[in-house]
């Protein structure tokens, strides 16, 4: 869930409340999400009951699952907060005061029950703090939030108006722009960065005499199912791969010279894939 709140302050455009309060607004919506969901489980509790009182060991486990949802919903955390007994013990859930958890959707025994339950609590959250365009600091090239912001440090800030700007320019004259600002980066840029790091994203290359390409998988990804992503059959045929960085392909200009200078190298079936690896599958059919 991408959850945009307003920090800025502009007179011809109204806020429901009246202030410009992203935190007031965080937490009203937090809540309403909370709200959403104790009705959900609160419905399927009516339809297990039944089942775990006739001692069904599986209506026993959700009657279980929803209860301990619902104590946490009830204390005003959200679904992903709580401990499900099939979950590793070193995957974060989250803190709970309402930042971003820190893992996609768990998985396990109770965890299937519970995607069935699409609490939208469950699922990861990005804040991004809307300022205006003064908010963009010219020192760092980095976006300056306003003190609200300090309670969501992990916050994407961006300025909607500077990007709608900068849809329309070119390439290089957004860079050109960017630079006048002191930004290394559009908000935008920020934000699938942002969102790829939550959702434990990463990306690999294919490079070739016509394209390259970028190829996103889950962090944690070893090399045939890598291969997969791009076709089932080298996956399925996997032998090995030919890996190395993508700085060093482009400081080197091709692969010739990257060969040459033996930065390729030789992985097999349990290589686990790299941010910005730049890969070449051997396989066979």
């Amino acid at each position: 869930i991408a959850h945009v709140v307003r920090s800025f302050t502009d007179k011809d455009i109204i806020h429901v409340s009246n202030e410009v309060n992203p935190v007031s607004d965080i937490e009203t919506i937090n809540l309403e999400l909370i709200m959403a969901d104790l009705t959900t489980v609160e419905k399927r509790m009516e339809g297990v009951r039944s089942k775990a009182r006739a001692n069904d060991k599986e209506g026993i486990m959700q009657l279980a699952v929803l209860e301990k949802i619902r104590t946490a919903l009830l204390k005003g955390d959200r679904a992903y907060t709580v401990a499900y007994g099939d979950e590793p013990a070193e995957m974060s859930q989250g803190d709970k005061s309402g930042g971003p958890a820190t893992m996609a959707t768990p998985l396990g025994g109770e965890t299937p029950f519970v995607k069935t339950l699409q609490l939208l609590t469950m699922k990861p959250m990005i804040y991004i703090m809307n300022v205006d365009e003064l908010s963009i600091a010219q020192e760092t090239g980095l976006p300056h939030a306003d003190p609200h912001a300090m309670k969501f440090p992990d916050a994407v800030i961006i300025s909607a108006k500077l990007e709608a700007e900068l849809a329309d320019l070119s390439e290089e004259d957004m860079k050109n722009y960017l630079e006048d600002l002191g930004l290394k980066e559009s908000g935008l840029d920020q934000l699938i960065r942002q969102s790829y790091k939550l959702l434990h994203l990463i990306t690999y290359f294919t490079s070739g005499p016509e394209e390259t390409r970028a190829w996103t998988i889950v962090e944690g990804t070893k090399a045939p199912q890598a291969a997969g992503v791009i076709h089932t059959d080298f996956e399925r045929g996997f032998i090995r791969a030919e890996v190395m960085r993508w700085k060093d392909l482009v400081e080197c200009g091709s692969e010739a010279v990257a060969k040459e200078r033996a930065l390729f190298r030789l992985e097999g079936k349990e290589y686990v894939v790299q941010d910005g690896d730049v890969m070449h599958f051997r396989f066979a059919v």
